[in-house]
């Protein structure tokens, strides 16, 4: 998901998914482990998407102090 795509939704939406990104990051990890894994890349292709998704959160936060 671009990082244009996510701040096209509401705050509590952003912040499901990273709920569910951080869910899917543990599968992997857990996959990982058990050899199950196919794509190791996929483990890295998470951790970015979930930064990129706290990196929006932290910028509508600052949107809200700013505005104060």
């Amino acid at each position: 998901m671009k990082a244009s795509e996510i701040r096209e939704l509401s705050l509590e939406e952003i912040q499901r998914k990273v709920v569910s990104l951080k869910q899917e990051l543990f599968n992997l990890r857990f996959q990982h482990e058990v050899g199950q894994l196919e794509n190791p890349r996929k483990l890295k292709q998470a951790k970015q998407a979930i930064a990129r998704v706290n990196t929006i959160i932290r910028e509508f936060e600052l949107k809200e102090q700013r505005g104060k």
